[in-house]
C-alpha cells in the first residue's frame, strides 16, 4: 500500500518541527511539503534539519500550489490565511487537518461550507487526552447542572492567543450541555467590584509563563465539594500524534460535514 502524502503548513513551527519528524519515522506516512510564509528565513532549509532529524530531501518553500500538486493530506497549525489555504488544499483534492486556533465564527463557517463537499478535520486540540476531557466535561456538566463551573488553562509566555481554543472548547461543551450559548455565559477573568458569582455563568482564565506546553482544567464547585477534570500535556507530541490520526482518519471518511477529534477517536 502507497504512503499518504502529507504537506505541512507551518512546517517550521514548534508543531510544525514535530510533525516534520513525526512524518518521516511513520511507516504509513510521507512528508510531501513544508511550506512556510514569504520572507521566513528558513525558507530553502531542508525540512527535516530544521525539524531536527535527518534529512527529508524537502525544502521549507513558500510555495503551496507546487506541494498541493503532489499531496494527499494538508496538515495546517499555521496562524494566517487559513481559509484561503484550505480552499486551495481541496481544489487539489487533498484533505485538510487544521488546528489553527483564534479563527473568527465567520472562518468557521467557511470550513464548514467547504467541508461539505472536502474532507476537513478542525479540532481545537489534537491531544487524545484533551478530547477525552471535551467529552467527560460534558458528561459531568449535565449530571452536576447546578454547580457552578470555572475553567483555568495555562500556556507557555509565547502563547499570542487567549483563552486558549482549548478553553473555549471546553466552555462550548459544557454551555451545551447546559443547553446555554457559551458566548452569552462565558465571564473572562474578574476585576474589582464584580458582585456575587450567578449560577449560569462560566469563568474562564488564561495563565502565561515559562514553556507550559498547555494545562487546562474544569471546575466544577457547589457547597461542601468540588470536581476537577484536569489534562496537563509535557510535550507536543501528543497534539501532533493526534493530528497524524486525524490524517489517517480522512483516507476513509466521507465529505459532508467539517469533522473534529471527537469523530475521529469515536467519540460522538
Amino acid at each position: 500500500m502507497s504512503k499518504v502524502r502529507v504537506c505541512v503548513i507551518g512546517a517550521a513551527g514548534r508543531m510544525g518541527r514535530r510533525l516534520v519528524a513525526l512524518i518521516m519515522e511513520s511507516n504509513d506516512l510521507e512528508l510531501s511539503g513544508a511550506i512556510e510564509a514569504a520572507g521566513n528565513p528558513l525558507l530553502g532549509s531542508d525540512a527535516g534539519s530544521v525539524a531536527g532529524v535527518a534529512a527529508a530531501n524537502v525544502q521549507i518553500s513558500d510555495d503551496l500550489d507546487a506541494a498541493l500538486a503532489n499531496s494527499d493530506a494538508v496538515i495546517n497549525f499555521s496562524t494566517a490565511g487559513v481559509v484561503d489555504a484550505t480552499r486551495k488544499c481541496l481544489a487539489n483534492n487533498c484533505s485538510c487537518v487544521i488546528g489553527t486556533t483564534a479563527l473568527n465564527d465567520a472562518e468557521k463557517a467557511e470550513l464548514a461550507a467547504m467541508a461539505k463537499v472536502g474532507k476537513i478535520v478542525f479540532a481545537p486540540n489534537y491531544s487524545v487526552g484533551v478530547n477525552l476531557l471535551f467529552h467527560l466535561s460534558g458528561m459531568v456538566a449535565k449530571l452536576l447542572s447546578d454547580y457552578d463551573v470555572e475553567i483555568v488553562e495555562m500556556h507557555h509566555n509565547q502563547k499570542k492567543d487567549a483563552p486558549s481554543g482549548t478553553a473555549e472548547r471546553l466552555g462550548e461543551v459544557v454551555a451545551a450541555a447546559r443547553e446555554q450559548l457559551y458566548k452569552e455565559v462565558v465571564k473572562h477573568g474578574r476585576e474589582g467590584v464584580v458582585g456575587a458569582r450567578t449560577a449560569s455563568e462560566i469563568g474562564m482564565h488564561a495563565v502565561r509563563g515559562g514553556d507550559v506546553v498547555g494545562d487546562h482544567t474544569v471546575i466544577f464547585a457547589t457547597g461542601g465539594e468540588r470536581v476537577e477534570l484536569t489534562h496537563k500535556a509535557s510535550s507536543r507530541d501528543t497534539f501532533a500524534k493526534g493530528a497524524l490520526r486525524a490524517v489517517r482518519f480522512l483516507q476513509t471518511a466521507s465529505a459532508g460535514r467539517l469533522y473534529d477529534m471527537q469523530d475521529v477517536l469515536g467519540l460522538r
